[in-house]
């Protein structure tokens, strides 16, 4: 079916993407690395999990659907509901299901679900093109003892002649070589000279437009207003706990209004290339203060996922 296909589009762009009523698909960044043993290099990937417990619409995945088939949001949420009743029904008569190039599950032994990922697709968008990189053993050679064997067993003498001749050879390379690094340190010194002139008249010219500006933007109030002081924590960051995603603005602020009456950082981070507005709980500077932050969050909310976005 074609949901499988939605789902591999949105794991290249998203960090997780629910199946509603099934669970979650998780994407977690890997470095390239090389297998000494078998002189391989592994590009950069996405490594695939899953999730039991997000089961809640996120509106993500029915919202793409719509989109693409030019259907609107009800019907999108149907065909979604009969993938996984066909999902669920797989796993009952045959204690297995596949998602094509997202992974396979099992049922084990004690009726806890199981899930494989499919490894040979890279959901890394920055790796798209790269593949595995194999290598034969680099053998490498040392010549060091072979050649003092050779000089042991053939020493090389000098006649006076060639003395006389390789000193006098010497004698003017040396000259050569002074003339050239004298000429060199001159070259330096007037080049050094010029640019710090350049440097000195460049930071004169700064100053003097800097200060025209001051002038030009100095006036005097006769009753000037009492300072106010306001104490606004902005949020920044690239990593945001997600907390839905509203195709109408207004649902979205009414969103924020209740998470930060029950005391959450909410805010709005935009509208995303589906047009469906962000609500974030908070954002945070690093993927471990977010995952900290995160883990905490489920307790209460376990539809939150992690989102990075630079905004």
């Amino acid at each position: 079916m074609k949901i499988a296909n939605y789902i591999q589009d949105l794991l290249y762009r998203y960090e997780c993407v629910i199946l509603p009523g099934f669970g979650a698909f998780l994407s977690q960044r890997e470095s390239a690395f090389i297998d000494a043993a078998t002189h391989t290099l592994y590009p950069p990937k996405k490594t695939v999990s899953f999730n039991r417990q997000l089961v809640k619409n996120d509106g993500l995945l029915a919202n793409y659907i719509a989109d693409a088939e030019s259907i609107n949001y009800t019907t999108a949420l149907n065909k979604i509901a009969d993938f996984v009743h066909q999902l669920e029904s797989s796993l009952k008569e045959q204690q297995k299901a596949e998602i094509a190039n997202v992974g396979e599950f099992t049922v084990s032994e004690d009726y806890t679900l199981q899930f494989e990922p499919f490894n040979k697709v890279n959901y890394l968008a920055d790796s798209f093109g790269l593949d595995v990189v194999h290598s034969t053993k680099i053998q490498r050679e040392v010549y060091k003892s072979q050649v003092q064997k050779i000089e042991d067993k053939a020493p090389i003498h000098f006649t006076p002649e060639r003395r006389s001749r390789k000193a006098a050879f010497l004698k003017y390379a040396a000259v050569g070589i002074l003339a050239i690094g004298l000429s060199g340190i001159a070259g330096l010194n007037i080049y050094s000279n010029q640019v710090a002139e350049h440097n000195i008249a460049e930071q004169q010219e700064a100053e003097n437009q800097l200060q025209q500006q001051i002038q030009e933007a100095t006036f005097v109030i006769d009753n000037p207003l009492p300072a106010i002081t306001f104490n606004v924590e902005k949020q920044s960051g690239n990593f945001h706990l997600v907390a839905g995603a509203f195709r109408v603005e207004e649902n979205a602020e009414k969103k924020v209004e209740e998470l930060r009456e029950e005391g959450y950082k909410a805010r709005l981070i935009g509208a995303n290339k589906y047009g469906l507005h962000q609500v974030v709980f908070s954002s945070h500077k690093t993927r471990r203060d977010a995952v900290n932050a995160l883990n905490k969050l489920k307790r209460e909310n376990q539809a939150a996922w992690l989102l990075v976005q630079e905004l």
